[in-house]
């Protein structure tokens, strides 16, 4: 199916992608293309948001030949520097702040146990055939004879206007060749509001297990990407409802449910947390937050006990769920450095603001938050307000309002005691100097003391009040300072 762009737009509610596509890189190729008697074409993403009026900094253009030759032709005119990726028949180029890759139009085919095509040189209608969903296999042709024009093949724009996520093939065989296509119709529907077709649906469900063939590097970064959206809680439903979550992550499609016993239940835990996460999206773009709140009640389905007179516990919770995250780190090949650190803290600390808000905030138990959570404070708050996702309005007020006096008397215990990332007045050096004492256990009795009695208020965090107190601390114990 072949229209003409302008002709295509009066039909459609769009945008306008006529005035667009004048941006002067793309009569440069086409000039080229011309040149070189080769046909090229805009496709994919960069066509597909131009309908939706998204901003696209990467453009793909596929040849009908050598995508490579065509690069370098490009490379030459433009004055600028070529990559070459022979192994993919790709090469890339870099002009100002848009990314440009030129490849050959190519036909694929698949063995069942890979992922990776068998790729041969195709026609134009070959290449879209394979590409992953029919909005995503829109080109506009760039030689000057039919500057503009829209291949459609498969009614895309149809499908943006319906905002549907729909395979050019049966999706049975889409899914089965590329499982990875899964994890991205989710990503795709969840980034842009969409719906996925109920064939393609139906498609996930049967083939997910395929996913199991393909990289937990390559389905964790889709995954993160659905993270990263506006609302993904729209995304996580869709991996539950089909079934991958259960394959992917398979701790958290187990907070979902409901126990009764004697009439008393508990929250469902995977719709809390996925509320959890689309609050905290709200206030933060940071990826790691955002798997703090996914991971915050990760260990309930663990810690869950119904005790007779009181209902349904989770003790502990907080401390399982910690121990926990270094394991679902690695199992899904997210970085086990200072990130998964920081969420590990997260869901350590996450009920610590929580118990403040609901007693009497004592200077106390503001020096230990502070201590305990150090530069990561602020995020900790932003996680345990987003944690209130009670449908009792006059509760949520109370805890919110309670909270922000937690956050008040944070700021005034921090600004007076200066104990963020606080290290002791005395260290473990000063005490062994002090009375000519070997690393032991008197050292650490003395350390810990010191420490207690900063958080209890007792001294203030001062080196001058916290060697007294060592010293009166020390002559209780029989130690006498050297000299003295």
């Amino acid at each position: 199916m072949q229209s003409n762009l302008s002709d295509r737009h009066e039909k459609s509610s769009l945008g306008d992608l006529g005035v667009r596509i004048q941006n002067p890189i793309f009569k440069t190729l086409s000039a080229i293309a011309d040149k070189n008697n080769t046909e090229a074409y805009v496709i994919g993403g960069f066509v597909r948001d131009l309908f939706l009026n998204r901003p696209s900094k990467d453009i793909d253009v596929v040849v009908v030949g050598s995508g490579i030759d065509y690069a370098e032709a490009v490379g030459r005119k433009l004055n600028t520097k070529v990559a070459i990726f022979k192994n993919f028949g790709t090469a890339n180029i870099k002009i100002g702040d848009l990314e440009i890759e030129f490849v050959g139009a190519r036909k694929e085919s698949y063995r069942s146990e890979s992922r990776k095509p068998i790729v041969e040189d195709g026609t134009l209608k070959d290449d879209q055939l394979r590409r992953d969903f029919t909005i995503n296999a829109l080109a506009i042709h760039l030689n000057e004879n039919h500057f503009g024009e829209l291949l459609d093949p498969f009614n895309g724009i149809q499908d943006l206007e319906n905002k549907l996520i729909r395979t050019p093939l049966d999706p049975e065989i889409t899914f089965s060749d590329d499982p990875l296509r899964m994890m991205r119709a989710i990503r795709f529907a969840t980034q842009l509001n969409f719906n996925i077709d109920e064939a393609a649906i139906n498609a996930i469900k049967t083939q997910k297990e395929r996913i199991g063939i393909v990289s937990k590097e390559r389905i964790t970064d889709e995954l993160n990407k659905i993270i990263l959206t506006k609302k993904p809680s729209v995304g996580f439903k869709i991996l539950f409802d089909t079934g991958l979550l259960h394959i992917i992550f398979p701790q958290m499609a187990q907070l979902y449910g409901v126990d009764i016993i004697k009439g008393k239940g508990h929250k469902d835990n995977f719709y809390h947390t996925l509320e959890v996460l689309d609050n905290i999206c709200a206030s933060t773009d940071d990826l790691w937050l955002r798997w703090a709140a996914i991971l915050h009640d990760i260990a309930k389905p663990a810690t869950k006990r119904f005790e007779e007179g009181h209902g349904w516990t989770f003790h502990g919770h907080e401390d399982k769920g910690a121990r926990m995250v270094p394991k679902i780190f690695n199992q899904l090949k997210l970085p086990l450095n200072e990130k998964m650190k920081f969420v590990q803290k997260l869901v350590q600390l996450h009920l610590r603001p929580i118990v403040l808000a609901q007693d009497t905030v004592t200077d106390s138990a503001v020096r230990r938050l502070l201590f305990d959570a150090g530069e990561e404070i602020e995020s900790l708050m932003l996680l345990c307000n987003a944690d209130v996702t009670t449908k009792n309005e006059y509760k949520k007020a109370k805890y919110r309002n309670n909270f922000e006096l937690v956050k008040q008397k944070l700021a005034a215990v921090e600004e007076r005691d200066k104990l963020r990332n606080w290290q002791p007045p005395i260290t473990g050096n000063d005490i062994m100097e002090t009375f000519a004492l070997d690393a032991g256990k008197e050292v650490g009795i003395i350390k810990s003391a010191i420490r207690e009695a900063i958080l209890e208020g007792e001294i203030t965090n001062d080196y001058n009040e916290a060697f007294n107190f060592m010293l009166n601390l020390a002559k209780q114990m029989g130690l006498n300072p050297v000299n003295k």
